[in-house]
């Protein structure tokens, strides 16, 4: 489904990333891992359209769309839960969810019913004001407006920062359920070692704003990997 090949990203004079190629197919869950800096957030700002590139190419289902605005990769099935959640504080959240509607056909606005079969919460918080909302029930509205716009491929740039274990729980078991029942790809940051364990199917990590290893998630255990995420 999503292809990256040899992606160079330049920050004024300085290069984030540096011939980056990795994958994420449909039905899996695709984790790049990496201590702080090293370009795992350019990587995704890239993917999403938020971040030009200087070269390479980002396909989807064998499409070149890196020129491609933001708005249309969400038409194609991207979907985008940022680091910090980046909710309308002052929105409700039946207001945040259906800010989810922007790329999709007015027959299709609806909010589904899975966001709140996932996210029971939400719904007996629909008219609360988002930015009352605790840090957990925060990133859960945000992968709830994420999913209102029927992503295909969902990016989600570090989930767990800040949530506590409990709701850490639930959004893993949320995004097994997305792999599992409704077959989406899940391109997942994280810093949170066992949450990643737990779930990948493949993995990605970087250094220097490069990929210096590949395999699956398994291989998480290997000393030799467990070097490039130590501090």
């Amino acid at each position: 489904m999503l292809k990256v090949t040899h992606l160079d990203l330049y920050y004024g004079a300085a290069q984030a990333l540096k011939s980056v190629s990795m994958e994420a197919g449909p039905g899996q869950i695709t984790c790049v891992l990496g201590r702080n800096g090293v370009g795992k957030t350019s990587l995704m700002r890239a993917i999403v359209g938020q971040q030009s590139i200087r070269s390479g190419q980002i396909a989807l289902d064998g499409t070149d769309i890196g020129t491609e605005a933001p708005y249309r990769r969400a038409r194609r099935g991207i979907g985008f839960v940022p680091q910090g959640r980046e909710i309308f504080p002052l929105l409700s959240v039946r207001e945040n969810l259906m800010t989810g509607y922007a790329p999709l056909r007015r027959a299709d606005m609806s909010i589904p019913d899975h966001v709140f079969d996932l996210f029971p919460v939400l719904r007996t918080m629909l008219g609360r004001r988002g930015g009352d909302l605790s840090g957990g029930q925060q990133q859960q509205l945000a992968i709830g407006r994420a999913l209102v716009a029927r992503p295909r491929l969902l990016v989600l740039d570090e989930p767990t920062e800040g949530i506590q274990p409990s709701i850490i729980k639930d959004i893993g078991r949320a995004i097994r359920y997305l792999k599992e029942e409704a077959g989406l790809a899940i391109l997942l940051v994280e810093q949170y070692l066992d949450f990643c364990r737990e779930l990948a199917d493949r993995v990605y990590i970087m250094d220097r704003g490069r990929i210096v290893f590949s395999g699956v998630g398994a291989d998480l255990d290997d000393p030799a990997v467990q070097k490039f995420l130590t501090v």
